[in-house]
């Protein structure tokens, strides 16, 4: 067995998958599991991406389930810790809660004895930078992107060092752009007199991938990282590996096709538009009528049974902001949220038992509601759809002879043909 050179905490399961794609594209064999295992890891792989669903749980909780995974990847011999939260930064979110992802990353500080780590979602495969601090989504700061609207986790801030330090404990930072031009001296260098200045935890600038490979080898002493997917880019040259097709292998795809959605991201928005302009079958679920005890599930399923052998089918909750709002005055937002995650995984673990073998999920809490409703503990990171999106492989209960071909995009992930594309990458 190769011996695990890096260990990964995510917060969410497509993070989790986002973060492993990057790491398997830079030359990495890397297995993601679905929580924290119950035994040693058992695969020849150079790095475990342990996938969380605390990106919208209380603090707490979240700091329990990061320490949780941590010692299990000590356990397992891991040599370097990567915390790895969305790329728009945002966590849990309500009154006098201010994020999860400080909390979290000071725990892990604090178990690993760590006097300073870096801070940065960065990923510009995917159009989010940071400059001076500042995050922006695209062509905009990320506060005009859509996510101050985000149902759950919306962001009003794009300065990160004041939305982190409003989370933290320790002092925050900030490695701006005009240091890591200069390359990895100069960051450690600015590593070295921000300590001196008290300051434990540092944003740093990134607006290209030549960025974040700048980046890399200044990082390679650090117990802990904490970032979006993008610095993953950097990380596998500083243990000897270089890019390799073999990273990315799975097995052979077949069985039938669907696309299942409860992510009401910009983007995904336009991709469940571009499914349905091009003639795709669709149903869209009601969350009003799973709240009047509607069996939607059955529905679906009964309509999906028929389509399923011409092509892939989708199913989606997906709505505008407006329409999102409305239906959480009525329900209220945890408990819209919650319902429609819990139909929509119903309703994925019956097309897979309906034959289904190749899935595409799209949103980060309903593809952690799918790969739990479908009995999935582990799985091989495989070939990029799109940046940040792999297909993935895994063993599950409900397809236990072939097993499942599995995408989880992040809602704000992908082109808009993104839905049609997927399929056309296993063929």
């Amino acid at each position: 067995m190769a011996k695990l050179v890096l260990g990964c905490i995510a917060d969410d399961f497509t993070g989790a998958t986002d973060l492993a794609n990057n790491l398997v594209r830079a030359g990495m064999r890397v297995v993601q599991t679905i929580g924290v295992p119950a035994g040693p890891l058992d695969a020849d792989v150079d790095a475990v991406v342990v996938a969380l669903k605390s990106r919208t749980i209380a603090p707490a909780e979240a700091i329990a389930q990061s320490l949780d995974a941590l010692r299990w990847l000590q356990a397992q011999g891991a040599q370097q810790i990567y915390f790895k939260y969305c790329s728009t930064f945002d966590s849990t979110f309500t009154g006098e809660v201010r994020g999860n992802i400080g909390p979290v990353t000071e725990a892990l500080m604090d178990a690993l004895q760590c006097d300073f780590t870096i801070a940065t979602p960065a990923f510009p495969d995917n159009k989010r930078t940071v400059f001076k601090g500042y995050l922006f989504a695209g062509d905009v700061l990320l506060n005009e992107s859509g996510m101050q609207n985000h149902p759950l986790t919306p962001m009003t801030d794009p300065n990160l060092v004041r939305v982190l330090q409003a989370q933290c404990t320790r002092k925050v930072g900030l490695i701006d752009h005009a240091v890591v031009a200069r390359g990895a001296a100069a960051i450690e260098e600015r590593i070295a007199q921000l300590k001196a200045e008290g300051v434990s935890i540092a944003i740093v600038d990134a607006v290209s991938n030549d960025d974040l490979l700048r980046m890399g080898p200044a990082l390679a002493k650090l117990p802990l990282l904490t970032a979006g997917s993008g610095v993953a880019i950097g990380l596998p040259a500083n243990f000897g590996l270089a890019p390799s097709s073999q990273a990315s292998a799975l097995p052979k795809a077949g069985g039938k096709t669907a696309v299942v959605s409860g992510s009401c991201s910009l983007a995904t928005n336009r991709q469940v538009l571009d499914f349905i302009q091009r003639g795709g079958a669709a149903m869209a679920i009601d969350p009003l009528r799973i709240a009047a005890g509607v069996d939607v599930t059955a529905e679906v399923l009964a309509w999906a049974a028929p389509l399923i052998d011409q092509g892939p089918v989708l199913v989606y909750s997906t709505a505008e902001a407006g329409a999102v709002k409305s239906v959480q005055g009525r329900l209220g937002v945890e408990e819209a949220g919650a319902m429609v995650e819990r139909t929509i995984a119903a309703i994925a673990r019956g097309l897979v038992e309906r034959g289904v073998h190749q899935l595409v999920v799209a949103g980060g809490e309903t593809s952690g509601a799918c790969v739990q409703a479908l009995g999935i503990a582990q799985m091989q990171i495989g070939p990029q759809i799109d940046p940040g999106v792999p297909w993935c492989h895994a063993r599950c209960d409900a397809a236990p002879e072939a097993g499942l071909h599995i995408t989880l995009k992040s809602g704000n992930f992908g082109s808009d043909d993104f839905f049609t594309k997927a399929f056309t990458v296993l063929a």
